[in-house]
């Protein structure tokens, strides 16, 4: 029961089918309410009718014996102001909601030898409103529920008297039952229909949904980031999510593909400083007197440089957010172009950036070594502000980057001169690492040809 309603087929089947049930219940209501109201309204108009026939026969001063108080077999009262039955239809047994429960007038009550004759009886007035109610009554042997409707008659011989006229509710009883009944077959009948129809509509509109959960489950069981899952064509929101997992699963397998090349190009890179490096010592340790102490010591500056590239890019892609101290990006390009022969550096005082002083300063430093490791003879350092930005860049006078490559560049362990030694180019993690330090500041690197001739890298960042 509980995998039942944990779809969300069965949950919108039955929403959907509670939401109707409730409109149906309310709209069933509403029209019973009406039609009862309507016919208690045609009832009552023809309650008021009969009895106002009535009071203009008593306006007219006609004897009670001579009323014409046979309507259609409905029950008709008339009674003094004194509550005494005076006149009453003849076919009348008994009668409950009115004046009075009485069904015959007693012999003499009401009767005045002076008004037996029309022609004696003084001005009348029939009441311009009358009175509704609902009572039953027995007539010719049948009990029925009626409405009543009172009709005063201000009279100057017989004082005030009241007329009680009804109309039959069986016609309203009996066209409210009838609606009941068929909303009490129809609704549950149009409950099924409703949950069937949004039963398929939802198996229908979720099947693509299924069939991008069994692709997910394909790929987990696989490890195989390459396969993707269907996209409908349907162009809504199952579709965005087909392309969106598509995309996630892109990113996800550029991701873990970069992660293996990163692996093997470390595990690569770190071989040969610890190969040389474990050459050396063992070849000291046979003999002592060939022991090369300057390499030893230059294999060792390298693999502790190459294993902190290799930490600060792991913590790069753990997410590691920078500090939001103030840094001075001039005085640091100072302090990293101090002691570098040919470097010259053009600062604007105030330039200051929100960020980690260490990272920004490797970027120099980075930026720098790649200068000079290209450049001919000069390496020029500048730092301004533009706007809301801060730039620092440095420009070296060699052969430049071609435009194909200035992308690539900025990839882990790329080098553009494959004869180039190791020694000489370092492991190809500077300009990368760079690259990152920047966008983890909200910043960019780019490079470009520069002025003299050799290559531009530009850092923008947000300026303090």
């Amino acid at each position: 029961m509980n995998r039942l309603f944990g779809s969300v087929r069965a949950r919108a089947t039955l929403a959907a089918t509670l939401v109707v049930a409730v409109a149906l219940v309310a709209a069933g209501t509403a029209v019973l309410l009406s039609l009862r109201s309507n016919l208690l309204g045609q009832a009552g108009t023809q309650a008021e009718r009969s009895a106002r026939q009535v009071a203009a026969q008593v306006a007219a001063g006609t004897p009670y014996e001579d009323l014409a108080l046979d309507l259609d077999d409905r029950p008709v009262q008339v009674v003094d102001e004194d509550g005494r039955l005076v006149a009453a239809g003849e076919d009348l047994e008994r009668i409950g909601g009115t004046g009075t429960d009485a069904v015959e007038p007693r012999p003499g009550d009401g009767h005045d030898d002076d008004a037996d004759d029309a022609d004696d009886a003084g001005d009348a007035e029939v009441g311009a409103r009358a009175t509704l109610s609902d009572g039953w009554a027995t007539v010719d042997g049948e009990t029925e529920d009626y409405r009543f409707a009172a009709v005063t008659v201000e009279t100057e011989d017989r004082g005030t008297l009241t007329v009680y006229a009804g109309a039959p509710l069986s016609a309203e009883h009996g066209a409210v039952r009838t609606a009941l009944t068929v909303m009490l077959i129809g609704f549950p009948v149009l409950l099924v229909v409703v949950g069937a129809v949004t039963w398929l509509v939802t198996r229908r509109a979720l099947r693509p949904v299924e069939g991008i959960r069994r692709e997910m489950a394909a790929i987990t069981r696989s490890e195989d980031l390459a396969r993707r899952v269907p996209v409908p064509g349907t162009h809504d929101e199952v579709a965005r999510l087909a392309l969106t997992t598509n995309e996630t699963l892109a990113a996800l397998q550029s991701s873990v593909e970069r992660q293996r090349r990163f692996v093997a190009d470390a595990s690569h890179e770190l071989r040969s400083p610890i190969a040389s490096l474990r050459t050396q010592l063992e070849v000291g340790a046979a003999h002592p007197e060939l022991l090369d102490v300057a390499g030893a010591v230059e294999d060792t500056v390298r693999l502790q440089r190459l294993a902190a590239d290799l930490l600060l890019l792991a913590r790069l892609d753990a997410g590691e957010r920078p500090a939001d101290a103030r840094v001075d990006l001039a005085a640091l390009a100072r302090e990293e172009a101090a002691g570098r022969a040919g470097v010259t550096v053009r600062a604007a005082d105030g330039v200051t950036v929100l960020g980690s002083r260490g990272q920004l300063a490797r970027v120099l430093a980075n930026l720098l070594d790649n200068a000079q490791r290209h450049a001919r003879s000069a390496v020029e350092v500048s730092v301004r502000r533009e706007g809301g930005v801060a730039v620092a860049a440095v420009a070296d006078d060699g052969d430049g980057v071609p435009a194909g490559d200035r992308e690539r560049i900025f990839e882990r362990f790329v080098r553009l001169d494959a004869a180039r030694s190791r020694d000489d180019g370092g492991a190809g993690l500077g300009l990368a690492i760079a690259r990152d330090v920047a966008v983890r500041h909200e910043g960019t690197l780019t490079v470009r040809d520069a002025p003299a001739g050799g290559a531009l890298f530009e850092l923008r960042l947000p300026a303090a």
